[in-house]
């Protein structure tokens, strides 16, 4: 027999525009048009957004495609995943279907695109949010109803202990950047009003805060404010510690410095929820890890727990065996072995660019770069710590900061394409994104293109077209301008920090096309970046830029991803092995028999 189904149907309001269109969802509606009832309606006259009703609607799609916006979708769900329903965000709004499960005294991780229903999960773990069963009309579900739903699981037992009030939940949000607007004082005054252990100054100076303990929050950069969150949230008498996304705007040793942090807190009667988008760092905290899968925007569905490892392998397989659910249609793989670019790239015969040895002097700081040059078909990592000089030498190479002594040469024209590290919306021209994507090269807008396929269809822009780029949220700027810089015609590109705001699978697809673009059209990329999977993944060279964070750097010539990736983890202090069955690279708990036998070797990076 077949397997009954029941409908969802989604509406992006954001995206739905009635006063542009002329209703061609409900126009074109086979049982709007038989008269047999209505599944799609609007008030025409208010030019009022549409609704469609789930009951009667048959799911054909061509409200789907007749849409100008792309706003709708609609999908089949097996029936019985209707009694799994938690939470749903009004009519035709983002439906999310089961929870993660805390676990006492482990750190479970969750993983996935971003708009399944991370954040509104763990929201209503933290009793911010009360779960509705998917019923948005008529009386809400109370508390009884809903231990109802969770009767016999751990989830039951979870819920009555916060409902109770048994349960103290301290939460890091997402959006750090919005603390300052929110609250007042130095990091000093803060933290002493969050310290319930006495704490908290001591978690400070582990993470490097205790160096800008008089500084006003408002002055403080992202990274400063992310540790100023996760030391505060540590720092609670609590049992429930959330952290949502804790290594952005972090380095590698501040992401790494962070996660021990978070792992130390883990012990009997606590429960720690993590979610992450740097995998490394995701598989170094979690003790067990749950999927999240669906439509982004539209539903998420929850895994069931797997282990750290095994989670992370089969996300990037792109199969959920015990769901037997496919991800995506290939998987992710990474280079294996030494770890080192195919001999036809990593010696390309043609020279590309170079610079002498370079001093740049910038309010205070002083920067060194040993003399290098770099070849035609690499991807060049620029790797190191925060206020170190990276952003400084790439805007050297871009032809914006002018150097005291030395100079940039190339092997004749080179043209340069350069993302910056931070996009700020309000010093944006107030165009739209397919402006801002058409100026940059037309062919990225043509359908079926190379660049609109690989890069702005994979990246989700294509739904963005219509909105401003000065109005976009923060992971939205970011891949607009990623996309631009990368559909640019050039030789050299310059990409500053492209995995900030974005989820793994987005990360990924970034990596791939730089690599692709290298390889076409015979260019270099320069790319800065904190994750470590993705500097492993998309570099054949890498380049460290070391020293005192706002004090003096010192740029180290481009060397082989081997030994430039096990100089970086040696002064991090921190040994990475390969995983044998997906080839990503994997951080060494501190202490463990593999950390310490590589220790022994100085193989920090055993590719």
């Amino acid at each position: 027999m077949p397997e009954a189904r029941v409908r969802l149907a989604v509406i992006d309001y954001e995206t739905c525009k009635p006063k542009k269109c002329n209703y061609e969802c409900i126009s074109v509606c086979p049982i709007n048009k038989s008269g047999s009832g209505i599944a799609i309606e609007a008030n025409i006259q208010l030019r009022s957004k549409p609704v469609i009703y789930e009951d009667t609607c048959i799911g054909c799609g061509l409200c789907v495609k007749a849409c100008p916006f792309d706003a709708i979708f609609i999908v089949n769900l097996p029936s019985e995943l209707e009694e799994e329903a938690v939470h749903r965000y009004g009519v035709n709004g983002f439906k999310l279907y089961r929870l993660p499960v805390p676990k006492d005294g482990m750190i479970v991780g969750l993983l996935g695109k971003n708009g399944t229903g991370k954040t509104t999960a763990i929201r209503i773990l933290a009793g911010e949010v009360k779960p509705n069963l998917g019923r948005v009309e008529g009386e809400p579900p109370g508390w009884d109803e809903i231990l109802r739903r969770f009767r016999g699981s751990e989830l039951q037992s979870y819920f009555k202990k916060l409902v109770d009030g048994k349960l103290r939940v301290a939460h890091k949000i997402q959006y750090v950047e919005v603390v300052p607007r929110r609250v007042k004082g130095t990091v000093r005054e803060l933290l002493k009003r969050a310290d319930e252990t006495g704490e908290a100054l001591e978690l400070a100076r582990e993470v490097g805060l205790d160096k800008v303990m008089e500084r006003d929050v408002r002055h403080l950069s992202g990274g400063e404010l992310q540790k100023l969150l996760v030391v505060a949230v540590l720092s609670k008498d609590a049992n429930v510690y959330v952290f949502d996304e804790p290594s952005s705007y972090l380095d590698v040793r501040e992401r790494i410095r962070v996660a021990r942090l978070i792992s130390r807190a883990s012990k009997p009667g606590k429960y720690i929820i993590v979610v992450e988008h740097d995998l490394a760092v995701l598989d170094y905290l979690s003790d067990v890890i749950h999927i999240l899968y669906g439509e982004p925007g539209a539903y998420g569905i929850v895994s069931k727990p797997y282990s750290s490892r095994e989670a992370i392998n089969i996300f990037l397989e792109g199969y959920l065996p015990a769901e037997n659910v496919r991800l995506r249609k290939e998987p992710i793989r990474f280079r294996k072995g030494e770890g080192e670019a195919p001999e036809s790239r990593a010696q390309a015969p043609r020279k590309l660019a170079g610079w002498t040895r370079l001093r740049v002097a910038l309010d205070g700081f002083t920067l060194e770069a040993e003399e290098g040059e770099v070849y035609a078909g690499e991807v060049i990592g620029v790797a190191g710590p925060n206020g170190i000089g990276k952003t400084t030498f790439i805007k050297v190479l871009a032809g914006l900061v002018k150097p005291r002594e030395g100079s940039v040469f190339s092997y004749g024209e080179v043209r340069v394409s350069y993302k910056p590290q931070y996009i700020s919306p309000e010093s944006l021209p107030k165009v739209t994104v397919a402006e801002a994507l058409k100026k940059a090269n037309p062919e990225s807008l043509v359908p079926g293109s190379w660049l609109y396929l690989e890069l702005v269809k994979k990246l989700g822009l294509d739904k963005l077209v219509d909105r401003r780029v000065n109005t976009l949220s923060g992971g939205e700027l970011q891949k607009v301008a990623i996309a631009a810089a990368l559909s640019r015609e050039a030789d050299l590109y310059l990409i500053d920090e492209p995995s900030a705001y974005l989820d793994v699978e987005e990360r990924v697809n970034v990596a791939k096309i730089i690599r692709r673009i290298v390889e076409t059209r015979g260019a270099t990329a320069f790319v800065v970046e904190h994750d470590l999977m993705i500097l492993d993944y998309v570099s054949d060279k890498v380049m460290l830029v070391l020293g005192e964070p706002g004090v003096r750097g010192h740029v180290h010539t481009p060397q082989p991803s081997k030994r430039g990736m096990n100089r970086l983890l040696m002064e991090l202090g921190v040994t990475v092995r390969k995983d044998e069955e997906t080839g990503r690279p994997r951080i060494n708990k501190e202490g463990s028999y593999l950390d310490r036998l590589q220790r022994t070797r100085k193989l920090y990076y055993a590719a």
